[in-house]
């Protein structure tokens, strides 16, 4: 049988996520100065939403055969979850930029990571191997020992305290777009970005925080395009194979592309700590992209519908007609059988 595991896609899907989103601190960090952190979250979002709103316009002009899933009523409370969950964390990361710079905001983005692996582990039972453990545990390790060179730069001030906060929240919300992961990603960032950045432009107005320089305006849209949008895209893509913990694996190198761009924008030097702890991330980055994970599983008969097709050993329903990737309603049938994979929506099995 032909297992889409084995396939690299998911793994460059996240890699990819985690370029988009690096950016995101060193350029917020200029739009700060003239921007508030509630009206600047709220346009990172709004433009992730608008800019994907754009694209599913575009695909939808090309008639072609329903292949994505649409988000149902039972999906709603992960819904509410994610928006609730997406106003108030780049909120607080935007509130911890103006309080510290961006290269230590970047560094302790690294904590969504153990955040989201420990909520994947305790709340939804995702299965955590000893080598992602030790992978988790590598890629924290890098940004403490890049942080603790220099403990005037990062020490626990209000504006670390926010980031910190920001990445709890964002760890809940990966693990509750997890349960939406084998819905269309584009309506996924649709309702996000426009949920969550109404949400937020509703707080901004309240408080007063609004403003009206349309050209740091279009450039947070298009930042939030860019750091949100495709970054969250390609993140619900990665996993719905990958499983929240190991996604959040590889997302660990956005951190250290916004620290090299913060160098370069605001002249700083490659220091010896910054190589140290980028040869322990790319260890741990090994780890978690070596790790293996094989046994006899039963899958229970369940019901659900999604993208699929009928070359990976799990969908072995029958049409009348030939068939591609496509999404309807199906039903698994109870299957017990050994293979390599991963915590993704069809591997919940215990252990």
């Amino acid at each position: 049988m032909n297992f889409r595991v084995t396939n690299n896609l998911p793994i460059l899907l996240a890699i990819l996520a985690a370029a988009c989103y690096g950016v995101s601190s060193p350029l917020s960090e200029l739009l700060l100065k003239e921007l508030s952190p509630v009206f600047m979250a709220a346009l990172l979002y709004l433009g992730a939403g608008l800019g994907m709103l754009a694209v599913k316009a575009v695909t939808n002009m090309k008639k072609q055969e329903k292949k994505e899933a649409r988000i149902t009523k039972k999906e709603f409370p992960f819904v509410l979850g994610m928006i609730v969950l997406d106003i108030a964390a780049p909120i607080l990361l935007m509130l911890g930029l103006t309080m510290t710079n961006s290269a230590t905001v970047s560094l302790l983005n690294n904590f969504e990571i153990v955040t989201t692996s420990v909520i994947a582990l305790a709340i939804f039972k995702e299965t955590i191997g000893r080598r992602l453990w030790i992978a988790i545990t590598l890629i924290t390790l890098s940004s403490i020992l890049l942080s603790a060179c220099d403990l005037g730069n990062l020490s626990f001030s209000i504006g670390a305290v926010f980031t910190l906060l920001a990445c709890v929240c964002w760890g809940f919300e990966n693990n509750c777009t997890r349960m939406l992961s084998l819905k269309d990603p584009l309506q996924i960032v649709i309702i996000k970005g426009l949920g969550s950045g109404t949400g937020a432009m509703l707080i901004a107005a309240a408080t007063k925080t609004l403003s009206a320089n349309m050209l740091y305006i279009l450039f947070a849209l298009l930042l939030g395009f860019l750091a949100y949008g495709l970054s969250i895209y390609f993140y619900i893509l990665a996993q719905r194979e990958l499983g929240a913990a190991r996604t959040s694996a590889y997302y660990a190198i956005a951190p250290f592309i916004g620290v090299g761009l913060s160098f370069v924008i605001f002249r700083q030097g490659i220091t010896s700590s910054f190589v140290l702890a980028l040869a322990v991330m790319i260890l741990g980055t090994y780890f978690a992209a070596f790790e293996k994970h094989k046994h006899v599983h039963h899958h229970t008969q369940i019901e659900h519908e999604h993208r699929h097709n009928h070359t990976d050993g799990h969908h072995n329903h029958s049409h009348d007609y030939p068939v591609t990737e496509h999404s309807h309603s199906h039903t698994h049938e109870a299957l017990t059988h050994e293979h390599p994979h991963t915590p993704d929506m069809h591997h919940t099995h215990p252990h």
